[in-house]
């Protein structure tokens, strides 16, 4: 009787573990090919083919369509206007003002630091080069070690912390507490940050991995708020590349000491074979 009872409890954990595996991979490959979708659709990062940084004043640009188009854009204090029509920024509660000519699209963007705003004109094209010539996206294979349970350790009050981005500009941005796990046997502390309008924590890190098999600069990854007992889940096979893995004209956050690991973080995207070094 006793192997017979032992039999049904061991039927029942390999059913749960079988469940688990099979839910998680779901879970992965319905993951990527989101992000595959994100990447290239027509207003995706990899259509991105220019960035024009505005002066106080008249700025005359030239479009990159076919042939290419002349365009008078107006900085007037923070305002931008084209054809006397004033453009939202991607700061904008309203989003940005998406002007088309043909293939392209333009909006105004605004950066900030400790020195003051910039203002510029970003433009994409949903037939560049990228995206027609899109590589795809290598991985490391899924591993469940990489999901990881964190504890939310909220700052009172949130905590500003500098982040620096590409171009250099460095600002203050809000990170509400640090979120805390366990990898490998050793214990982690990283800060996320909350990004306007956004309830998820965005993470920047780097690992040991960075600049090897994967990008150099930086991998990005979202957490779900906290729950009622402060834990999250922090899940590093959906790390991604940032924006600038495949375009030079993004301005990709980078991330703060804190948050360069001293750990191989063998999951999520690896680096862009089509992309920047």
């Amino acid at each position: 009787m006793a192997v017979f009872v032992w039999y049904r409890m061991m039927k029942h954990v390999l059913f749960a573990l079988l469940l688990a595996t099979t839910t998680f991979g779901t879970d992965e490959s319905q993951w990527r090919e989101s992000r595959r979708t994100r990447l290239t659709s027509e207003d995706g990062w990899l259509t991105l083919v220019g960035l024009n940084w505005l002066h106080e004043g008249t700025n005359e640009i030239s479009l990159p369509a076919h042939p290419p188009v002349m365009k008078k854009f107006v900085l007037d204090q923070g305002k931008v206007t084209m054809d006397a029509v004033v453009l939202r920024d991607d700061t904008d509660p309203q989003g940005p003002t998406v002007t088309r000519i043909g293939t392209l699209s333009f909006t105004a963007i605004k950066r900030s630091d400790k020195n003051g705003d910039r203002y510029g004109i970003r433009v994409k094209d949903a037939q560049s080069a990228s995206r027609k010539l899109f590589k795809g996206l290598q991985y490391f294979p899924s591993n469940p070690d990489y999901r990881v349970e964190a504890k939310f350790e909220p700052y009172q009050p949130a905590r500003k912390i500098s982040i620096t981005n590409v171009l250099g500009m460095t600002s203050d941005e809000v990170s509400p507490g640090a979120l805390v796990f366990t990898l490998k046997g050793k214990t982690y502390r990283i800060d996320p940050i909350l990004e306007q309008g956004e309830k998820d924590l965005f993470i920047i890190f780097k690992d040991a991995t960075s600049g090897k098999e994967t990008y150099g600069a930086a991998r990005y990854l979202y957490a779900t708020p906290p729950d009622a007992n402060g834990k999250t889940v922090v899940d590093f096979n959906h790390a991604y590349n940032p924006p600038c893995a495949f375009t030079p004209y993004a301005t990709c956050p980078l991330p703060p000491p804190q948050n360069r690991l001293a750990v191989r973080i063998e999951a999520g995207e690896k680096k862009y074979a089509g992309g920047h070094s």
